[in-house]
């Protein structure tokens, strides 16, 4: 029954005419969130009789059409949905004007992503350029984790040649992610029993690590090939240090602030 609704959920919203954004409700004119209880109920693709609207809703939206990608020119519409116990997100990317129609003010709809999400808390969406290609990306708040040091978001990159937004896969595996100017790369830092920074690198639709620093029963800083194999390039067993991020791995050097 869980799934038959997801399904159906994604194609009602994919089915839905594109629209303008609505006037913001935020302070600034660049976002819009907004937060209700609008029921599922007349959804012609689930039946009525066996939907209870009380446990149906909109939670949370959030649109921005003049931050991402070509500013003015791309839209994003992340809409969380409550079905029954379960909480889904629905990503929706536009682009204005194209060559299949003659009105340079239409939204053509070019991505649309779904997933099932366990985080409770609100978006939080941070639009920034996570690649330095000089075009805003964006990510979410899009699940709970383990230790609540560790924030999980998933991380969409725009793509100028293609004028679309690629979802990064394994972005949750990375909590805390940061554009690092200094290395012009993306850093997470992962907290367990001990702490770790690691450096990524985004090759296709996956964040692949080259490096990383391990604060657990002493430091470790290791690389990594292309294959992943690992190679321990500092070892120091005395180390006592606490919960530190780095900015660089070689030569270490700390963040001052994030």
């Amino acid at each position: 029954m869980r799934q038959i609704l997801f399904i159906l959920l994604t194609i009602f919203l994919s089915c839905q005419p594109n629209q303008e954004p609505k006037q913001p409700i935020a302070k600034t004119d660049t976002t819009e969130t907004a937060n209700s209880k609008i029921a599922l109920g007349n959804n012609p693709f689930i039946p009525n009789q066996n939907l209870d609207t009380a446990k149906t809703a909109i939670i949370e939206t959030f649109v921005d059409s003049l931050n991402i990608g070509v500013k003015g020119k791309c839209k994003i519409e992340l809409i969380k949905h409550g079905v029954y116990d379960d909480i889904f997100v629905v990503i929706k990317f536009y682009i204005k004007g194209s060559n299949t129609t003659k009105d340079a003010e239409h939204w053509m709809n070019t991505n649309t992503y779904s997933y099932e999400t366990t985080a409770m808390m609100g978006f939080e969406p941070v639009v920034s350029d996570y690649n330095n290609d000089n075009f805003n990306d964006i990510t979410f708040i899009s699940g709970t984790a383990a230790r609540g040091a560790n924030e999980v978001r998933r991380l969409f990159i725009y793509d100028n040649q293609n004028k679309n937004l690629v979802s990064i896969v394994n972005s949750e595996d990375y909590p805390n992610m940061l554009y690092n100017k200094k290395l012009d790369c993306i850093d997470a830092f992962l907290v367990s029993g001990g702490c770790s920074t690691v450096f990524l690198n985004i090759k296709g639709d996956s964040l692949k690590m080259f490096a990383s620093v391990e604060l657990s029963d002493g430091l470790t800083v290791k690389t990594y090939d292309k294959n992943g194999n690992e190679k321990i390039i500092k070892e120091d067993k005395t180390n006592k240090a606490g919960y530190i991020r780095y900015q660089n791995f070689n030569p270490l050097i700390e963040y001052d602030r994030y």
